[in-house]
């Protein structure tokens, strides 16, 4: 784990975003706590011992169930990381305050990791005012923490400069084949990794998208010369990295865990050839043509105060930018409610017609989505208003 922490990870973590739901009403959708715990414990049970979560994730549930599925030996077997809600800290005694409250929903004495959550230009700037990084350094010497550092989405410059600020011990970004120009970029792997930051990869599947690829990529993987799936190919790039520690994967099914499970006993740094390197590239440029909205489905931006169900709406157009099916696309959209009345049988499950523009969600979203805007353009494609050419006009 970089050159700063002194202990080994697996090369596959457990990341706590993305536990197995069910649905209860209409798109509401809450934690099956139980098949939780039971796929979290097999992955332990199987050499994962990197667990990854965070004050907001499932709407502050994930905290309090991971604490429940480490009880019984297994927070022994594991590095336990989560993350401060940089958002609510509005003073430098809030760092323990929050970190407290953490540490009791995990059941846990102390980190192995804390994280300012979401670090960008604005964030950073009140990690600085309010001297939260001695605040820090404060808790790590009262032994709540072993070790911090920061999550980030913004650009490299920004990087740069969190990373020249402090001496970190490690550092989480998003990186996967098809965002190696964007957010952090390859080159602020490269540059932390060169500190001895311990670098730890979130989003290597990019939500999904890399997992279940649109037609013209699976057609470019089927034609590759080593046969793997989908996610295999895009986890195998990431681990291909020796600036690397750890990569993330939200895992929300049993099979989702075997499978990564077996990715991670043949993956090593170095091992893909120019070859496969080159299947990648073209997936990814493909990709970067199919994919309209960068959205991950993290619901960073949920609840929304209008019940706009955000990441629905841009799966739904996403979907039918990857298989052009109208109809279906329309008849999906249709599903969800079109108007305010609607929503009481079921919050959140709602049109995009029904954003009000409040903006809310803009400083949320760490893609850095133009949400009120692209729900805008989902309204008009998939209401057949405007065919999805004139509203999203093709990449060169």
């Amino acid at each position: 784990m970089g050159k700063k922490i002194p202990w080994e990870s697996s090369a596959l973590g457990f990341g706590c975003m993305r536990f197995p739901s069910k649905k209860i009403l209409g798109f509401i959708k809450k934690v099956d706590e139980a098949e939780t715990i039971r796929i979290l414990r097999h992955a332990i049970g199987n050499g994962v011992n990197y667990v990854d979560t965070a004050y907001g994730y499932h709407m502050g549930k994930s905290e309090v169930i991971v604490g429940k599925a480490l009880q019984g030996g297994y927070r022994q077997k594991v590095h336990l990381v989560t993350k401060l809600p940089i958002w609510k800290v509005k003073a430098a005694s809030d760092v323990e305050k929050y970190c407290r409250e953490q540490l009791n929903k995990l059941q846990t004495d102390h980190l192995d990791i804390y994280l300012f959550h979401g670090l960008n230009k604005d964030r950073f700037k009140k990690v600085k005012e309010l001297g939260l990084v001695t605040a820090m350094e404060k808790i790590k010497e009262k032994g709540l923490i072993k070790h911090f550092g920061f999550s980030f989405h913004d650009n490299f410059q920004v990087f740069k400069e969190i990373i020249d600020y402090h001496d970190w011990d490690a550092v989480q970004i998003q990186w996967n084949y098809l965002d190696q120009d964007t957010q952090a970029t390859t080159k602020g792997l490269e540059y932390a990794a060169g500190k001895g930051v311990a670098v730890i990869i979130m989003e290597p599947l990019k939500g999904g998208h890399l997992a279940n690829p649109k037609p013209e990529v699976k057609a470019i993987f089927d034609k590759a010369p080593v046969q793997r799936t989908a996610a295999d190919w895009g986890l195998q790039f990431v681990w291909n990295r020796p600036e690397v520690s750890v990569v993330l994967s939200g895992m929300s099914t049993f099979d989702q865990v075997k499978q990564n499970i077996e990715s991670a006993s043949k993956s090593g740094v170095g091992k893909l050839t120019a070859m496969e390197l080159d299947v990648l590239k073209q997936a990814g440029d493909a990709l970067k043509k199919a994919i309209l909205i960068p959205c991950t489905a993290c619901e960073y931006c949920m609840p929304c105060p209008s019940g706009v169900a955000i990441p629905r709406n841009f799966a739904l157009l996403n979907s039918y930018s990857g298989h052009k099916n109208l109809k279906k696309a329309k008849k999906e959209y249709a599903k969800l409610a079109a108007s305010r009345d609607a929503l009481n049988a079921a919050k959140d499950n709602g049109m995009a017609t029904l954003c009000s523009k409040c903006k809310k969600c803009l400083e949320k979203c760490p893609q850095a989505i133009d949400i009120p805007g692209e729900l805008e353009k989902v309204n008009a494609v998939l209401t057949g208003a405007k065919p999805i050419e004139e509203v999203y006009p093709k990449k060169e």
